[in-house]
Formats: structure tokens, sequence, C-alpha cells
């Protein structure tokens, strides 16, 4: 009895410590560990014999799903404390949040709880690609996994330029169309406004990161290059279709400041799957020698 209350105590004390060491932890067994050399075909035939191993990985996918969503809800709890100076940022190129006027009781609260979200999400950003790093590290070389690795802060670097480019670059064009649109002097209201700002930027900032996942599928070996380079006209019309769901307005202009960054990342992307796939290529050679 005494001795399952000391180990009791000693798990609540330690806890603080098991919780920071966790992470450390799981990243050095993942780095570590060495995946079972088998083929996509063999995996398949196996997961149809046996389909506990779906379920196992299901189990899996739901404890990273789970602790990301536990570790977005902590970010976002951290973001209420300074979601007030976010949201005066947010406003600036309307000239500040007194150039919004709600006309329901909830929109304020709504608009805060939307920052909140958005500024969550920006710092719970790293640990979610930690998180989809530990479920597909099992089935990735050492050299995959430490390629991945390295590649998450760059992720979250690309992802805060493309913050940047929509705010600074794409709202102070697309603002005045909107606003003045037919000379009809427009009043911004705080739940519609920063529904468009959060959007805006959140998409441009996820499509920063096409060169990064072209980059790591072509260094895992699932994209060529060659494909890519082959399939420009589709992918230019993809991106039309694409601008054009983004682009919060229809005229020619803001829809060409969303395409542009956009073709350029999917030509970007071209090139470093061409690196990646020579890096391979020079590393399979020197495996066979």
């Amino acid at each position: 009895m005494i001795r399952r209350l000391l180990r009791n105590i000693w798990r609540v004390l330690t806890a603080p410590i098991r919780f920071v060491a966790r992470p450390f932890t799981r990243l050095y067994f993942a780095l570590t560990a060495e995946p079972e050399d088998t083929s996509a075909a063999d995996a398949f035939s196996r997961t149809i014999q046996d389909p506990s191993l779906v379920l196992e990985h299901l189990e899996a996918l739901r404890g990273h799903l789970l602790r990301s969503v536990v570790a977005l809800a902590i970010t976002t709890a951290i973001g209420f404390a300074f979601a007030s100076t976010v949201l005066d940022w947010l406003a600036r190129p309307i000239g500040g949040i007194e150039a919004l006027q709600a006309i329901e009781v909830t929109e304020s609260v709504s608009a805060f709880m939307r920052v909140s979200l958005l500024a969550g999400f920006v710092l719970a950003f790293p640990y979610l690609c930690l998180e989809v790093f530990f479920f597909i590290a099992p089935g990735l070389k050492r050299r995959e996994r430490v390629l991945v690795l390295v590649i998450i802060p760059t992720a979250f670097v690309l992802f805060l330029i493309g913050l940047a480019f929509a705010y600074y670059v794409m709202l102070p064009v697309a603002l005045p169309f909107l606003l003045n649109f037919m000379n009809i002097e427009t009043v911004p209201r705080p739940s519609n406004y920063i529904r468009f700002v959060t959007g805006l930027m959140f998409w441009i900032g996820v499509a920063f990161q096409f060169p990064l996942v072209m980059f790591t599928l072509a260094a895992i070996g699932l994209v060529r290059a060659r494909t890519l380079l082959d399939g420009w006209r589709i992918a230019i019309v993809l991106i039309a279709v694409l601008a054009a769901v983004i682009t919060p307005t229809i005229d020619p202009v803001n829809m060409g400041l969303v395409m542009a960054p956009m073709i350029v990342l999917y030509f970007l992307s071209i090139l470093l799957a061409a690196i990646a796939e020579r890096g391979r290529a020079r590393r399979a050679r020197e495996a066979t020698a």
C-alpha cells in the first residue's frame, strides 16, 4: 500500500519532466529505428491477409490526431492573451480597428475567436508537422527521416512568408478595390473582414508549402521532376482555378497576384524535385557500388 502510494507520488512529481521529455524520446526512436524492408505490394498483400494491421495504423493515427488537437487547443488558449494585438495588426490595412463596425451582438467575439485560432495554428504548426513526421517515420529510411525532420523548420518559415505575402502584397491591392467598388463606400464588419483576411492569409501560407512538399516526395521517390514538367499546362489551369477560389475579388489584377507566386512556386518545385532526384540517384549508385 505504501509502495503504491510512493509510486503514485513519484509519478505525479515527475509528470512535468516526462511530459517535456516525451517528444524528444519519440524523436530519438523515430530517427534510430530501422523500417521493415518490404515492397508496397508485399505490404498490401499482408494487409489483405491480416486486416488487424490496418487497425494498428488507425490506432496510431488516432493518437497523433488527438495529440495534435490538444496542442492546437493549448496554443489557441495562449493566442487569447495577444489576440487583441493581432486583431489591431490585421485591421491596419483599413485604418485600424476603429474602421470596423459590428451590427450583431456576437460579431466581435466571433472575430476575436477566429484570430485566436489562427494565432494558435501558427504557434502549433511546428508541432503539427512533428506529429505528421512521427506517423510516417516507421515507413521511411533513416536518411529520409532526417530529410523530413530538417524540412519542418523550412515549412514553418515558408508558411510565415506566405502569411507576410498575403498581408503586405495582396491586401493593399485588394482592399481598395473591394471597399470602393462602383464608388460605393463600404464599412466592413468585424466578422466578415477577419474571415476574409485570415482565410486569405491561411491559404496563401499553405500554397507556399508546395515546393517543399514536392521536394520531399521526390526525395522519397514518389514524384518525378519530368512528370511535373510535362504537366505544366494542366498545372497552370489548376492554379488559375485555385486562384479564382482564393482570390477575394473577380478582377484579373488580384487573381494575377495570386497566380504569379503560385506559378513561380510550381516551377521552383520542379527544380527542387530534380535536385532531390539527383541526390537519390547518387545515393543509389553509392549503395550498389
